[in-house]
Formats: C-alpha cells, structure tokens, sequence
C-alpha cells in the first residue's frame, strides 16, 4: 500500500511555482474563492487543468495523481491510510484546498476527482483531442518568419521595465519611456501608485513592496488585479483566466494564431502585448508570439533573461554596502536599481559601475513621504546588500537600522484620523450605554468619562447614529 511521507523541502529547493510548501500560490487563492460552475467551466480547458495542477503544492498534486488513474472511488479510510503521523495534518489542509477548488468535491463515503477535471487532465497527460486548448501553431509564413527568441527576450524586458522605471520614477519623466493608459490605469486600481495633488501618479508603500518581490510574484500580483477587473470590462472571467493558461503552456519562440480566440481573448491581446507577455507584428496581425513572461506563467524558470529583478547578477548576489557613517555603496550599473536607491538615498556619485549615496535624513523622510514604511527600506538594504556585507553581525549597522526608525518616529509622532465626537449626554447611564454599544462595533478612537464624550470613527458613525435614535424614540414612547 503506498505511503505518502512528508517531509520539510531543504532550503532552496523549492518549486518555484507554489512559492513555499506552505503558502498556496496566489493563483489559486483566488479560484478558491470562485463559484463551482465557473471552476467547471474552467476544467473543461485541459491546458487550465493542467497549468493549475502545477501551480498547486507538491501533497496536493501527488493526492490528484494518485486519483486520476482510479476509475472507481475511493472510501476516506484508504485514503487516510497512506499518510504517516507527522502528514495528518498538512494531508487534511491539501484535502481543504483542493475541495474548496472543487477538484476533489468532499465526501465522507467515498473520494473522487470531479469528473471534468479528471477528463480534461487525462486528455492533457495522454494527448488527444482537436480542442486547441494548447493553442494553434500558426501557419508558416516565409515573408514574416518567427521571431527570434532573443528578440522575443528583449521586447519583454523592455515592456516590462518600463512599468518598473515608471513606478519607481513616480511619473516625473526621469525615464522618457511611458507605460501605456490600460498599464498605468492597472497600477492605479492595484493600489502601487496613487495620484497625488497635482493629479500625477506616486509611489505607494505598497509599490515599493512590490519592487522587492521577484518578477514572477510582480507579474502575479498585476494579473490577478487584471482578473478582478475583468467583470466591469465585461470581459468573461473564465475565458480571461483560460487564455493566461494556455499561453504558459506554450512553446517560446513558436507564432500561434488568433483565429480560434473567443472575442474577450482577442480584446486581451492589446493588454497583454502591453505587460510583455505577448509579441505581434501589428495590432491587427493573425499570429502573436508568446514571451518568455508568458511561458513560464506557471513554471519554475526564471520569467526574464537578464533583469534587475531576475535573480542574476548583481541582484543574486548583493550589490549594497553599508557603513555606519550611513554611507552607501551601490556596485551596479542597472538604472532600476539605481532608481529604486534615489527613493530613499542621496547619491553623490555615480562611475561605470559603482554609485555612491548616502542615507539622510531628508532622503528617509521623503521616502516617508511617498508611503515607503522604515522597515521597507531596511528589508530592501538587507535582501540586496554585498556578499561581504553578509559576513557581519548583524548584517546592517545597528545605528543605522535605529536612525532611520527613529526618523519615521519623527513623522508619526501625530496621526490624524477622520470621525465624529458624541457629547452631551443626558446622564451617565446614556453615556455608558452608548459607548459599550460603539466598543462592541470596535470603532471608538479616543474617550473621556470624566466629560461624558467620546470620539468615533467614520465607518461607525451610522450605526451608532441609529442606536441612539432609536433609544430616543423608546424614551418618548
């Protein structure tokens, strides 16, 4: 009887795909929260079915290939039986996950795979079928012959940067190259930039935050914003979510047609060529060439060659010297980098490969200003500082790590906050009772008992409005 054993993946051996073996992909925390005729829609695509096998955690996708093959159900008991001690719980969460994805339905009799699920993946391992739902190979065209793989490299490289460079520029026009409306509409809706007084696009805390996660967790994080945004577009979700799909599951380097796209695909493609995802030779061309952003979707390979964010070179490796007179030395010559280091650092100097700066308390509190937190400063010198760097203990100059927080201090040491003050109570009975009403809502700021008054917020105001209305109207009755 076959046993699954679980053990605790060695450091740096982890798929990619699923980003920890404990954390679900954010991929599929969102189908999780679909309706069950969408996700059977959705099954009915063997290239969704097997792109969102991938995506899910290593127990999650030997417990579907142990079911896949199975014609008949299985009883819980059996399957409860191949699973050591240590395994009863991480068994029970896969379990969890995939019954809330609606592949395996919860059963207490008897388990098996939803039957669309299983057909499709069958189909999808085996081969078979004329459903195109791999794409269809474009015909070959002498006159207009498959771009180049380092061709396609490059143009994605450069769509793709030029949203970095633009968000970390914060729109001021350092970088001449501008992402196009539907992009910069899509960093407004995700909340990376906000628009400020003057009506022009900032950096948030939450872009900066986004500027430390690898590419792969960058693309994810605008697609699924893209997929939220698919219903007020009139755009079918589950042709949306099959189209992405599918293009991971291509090959690089290969011209697919556009004649069995379905109408929403097709409006995508405009998108898509923005990300980067997607290569055409015109707008209106019949055949489009997926990038490797695109085919590595639901993949462990890197989804960009070479890149500031890619994981090679400098980035591996660290490239960030602090000292404790908080000057920095930045060995590098990426301008995203670069750019990313003028948010929150004075650079006096720049050579070919070397940028020298330093931390002030100016440049600390202008990054304050744009929404970046201290501990999002820290973390980005931590997680890019030099090999040599990383040979002390600690890794940063303590005196530094507490300057810069000390620095925020300074900016917070007053926070406003938007609300209303109830006064003037009738009696302290009338103020009590009203105040334990507004704590049980969890939205009172500040109180006084000794002046019969306390202060709510904005969100509450209503509910608390109704409460003592109503009391009123009681008393006069």
């Amino acid at each position: 009887m076959p046993s699954v054993t679980i053990k605790v993946a060695p450091e740096g051996s982890k798929d990619a795909t699923t980003e920890s073996d404990d954390q679900s992909h954010s991929l599929i925390t969102f189908l999780q929260s679909q309706s069950q005729n969408m996700l059977t829609r959705l099954y009915q695509k063997p290239s969704a079915c097997l792109s969102i096998f991938r995506l899910l955690r290593p127990l999650e996708r030997q417990l579907v290939m142990n079911l896949l093959w199975l014609d008949l159900p299985i009883p819980p008991s059996t399957m409860a039986a191949w699973v050591t001690r240590e395994g009863k719980k991480p068994y029970q969460d896969a379990l969890s996950t995939l019954a809330r994805l609606h592949i395996l339905p919860p059963s207490t009799s008897k388990h098996s795979l939803n039957p669309t699920f299983k057909s499709s993946m069958r189909q999808a391992i085996t081969g078979g079928g004329a459903s195109g739902s791999f794409g269809v190979l474009a015909e070959n065209d002498d006159k207009h012959p498959p771009s180049e793989v380092d061709a396609l490299d490059a143009y994605a490289l450069e769509r793709w940067e030029t949203i970095l460079y633009y968000m970390v520029s914060s729109g001021t026009g350092q970088f001449p190259s501008k992402p196009s409306a539907g992009v910069l509409y899509l960093l407004e809706r995700s909340r990376l930039m906000a628009r400020v007084h003057s009506g022009a696009l900032q950096i948030t805390s939450a872009g900066f935050q986004f500027l430390l996660h690898p590419p792969h967790v960058q693309l994810w994080e605008l697609l699924l914003q893209y997929l939220q945004m698919a219903e007020e577009r009139q755009m079918d979700l589950v042709e949306v979510i099959s189209f992405l799909l599918m293009l991971s599951t291509t090959e690089l380097g290969k011209d697919y047609s556009t004649e069995n796209l379905s109408p929403t695909q097709k409006a995508m493609l405009e998108d898509l060529r923005d990300y980067g995802l997607i290569k055409q030779r015109t707008a209106t061309s019949r055949r489009f060439s997926p990038t490797r952003l695109a085919t590595t979707l639901t993949s462990s390979s890197p989804p960009l060659p070479t890149s500031a964010g890619s994981g090679d070179g400098s980035h591996a490796q660290g490239f960030i010297v602090l000292e404790t007179n908080y000057r920095l030395y930045a060995y590098t010559d990426n301008p995203l980098q670069i750019a990313v280091l003028n948010l929150f650092v004075t650079l006096k100097s720049r050579f070919p490969n070397l940028v020298i700066g330093a931390i002030t308390r100016d440049s600390v509190k202008k990054a304050l200003t744009n929404g970046i937190t201290a501990d999002q400063i820290i973390s980005y010198l931590v997680t890019h500082a030099h090999p040599q760097m990383r040979k002390n203990q600690p890794l940063l100059p303590v005196t530094v790590q507490d300057q810069i927080r000390l620095w925020e201090l300074e900016k917070n040491r007053m926070k406003s906050q938007e609300g209303y003050l109830y006064t003037a109570f009738a009696s302290q009975a009338d103020y009590e009772y009203v105040l334990k009403y507004a704590k049980q809502l969890d939205v009172v700021l500040w109180e006084n008992a000794s002046r019969r008054c306390f202060f709510g917020s904005v969100e509450g105001h209503a509910n608390i409005r109704g409460f003592i209305e109503r009391r009123q109207t009681a008393g006069n009755a």
